[in-house]
């Protein structure tokens, strides 16, 4: 877990008066710097939790992604698809995954090129294992309501759509396209 800084300021809204003061009122800038931090100290909340069991935030959700799966098994491709990561990412991850005896990688009776991992027994425990302990600490957001929860969610979702990483179907109808 990240060290606390302690100080006895907001570092990021010292940096936003200074910022104001030089180049005008720029609130993104403050807000990206903000859920940048955010993403430190959350990531670092995970982490320690997961590291006992020999994963990172990326190999869980690679797993938990795995029990998802109506047979416990996906291409690489959906994986990277499902998770928006490079596939070297996803060959990475599955790599270490299979080290520890989390999943196993067999052809893809459908594609002649490709692979697919398969979660383990041993891998549906630990998953099980951390789920369990992930939630007991809300994912490191034990800060927040269900609602706060909510909102950020429903904040950081036009972002993404604009990102491409899905398509709104709600969009078109408020457009009147649909």
């Amino acid at each position: 877990m990240a060290k606390p800084l302690a100080l006895d300021f907001d570092p990021i809204a010292r940096a936003d008066e200074l910022w104001t003061r030089r180049w005008g009122a720029v609130p993104s800038m403050a807000a990206i710097t903000s859920v940048m931090r955010a993403h430190q100290i959350l990531l670092s909340r995970v982490d320690a939790v997961l590291k006992p069991y020999g994963l990172t935030f990326a190999r869980y959700e690679a797993l938990v992604l795995l029990t998802f799966s109506r047979t416990g098994e996906l291409s690489l491709s959906k994986i990277g698809e499902r998770l928006m990561v490079h596939p070297t990412s996803v060959t990475n991850t599955v790599d270490r995954l299979e080290r520890a005896g989390l999943v196993a990688r067999r052809p893809n009776p459908l594609d002649g090129r490709g692979v697919l991992a398969t979660i383990t027994e041993r891998g549906r425990e630990v998953v099980e294992e951390a789920t369990g302990r992930l939630m007991a600490m809300e994912f490191g957001l034990e800060e927040y309501g269900e609602e706060q929860c909510r909102q950020v969610f429903d904040l950081l979702r036009p972002l993404r759509v604009a990102a491409g990483d899905f398509t709104d179907p709600g969009e078109g109808a408020a457009k009147g396209t649909a």
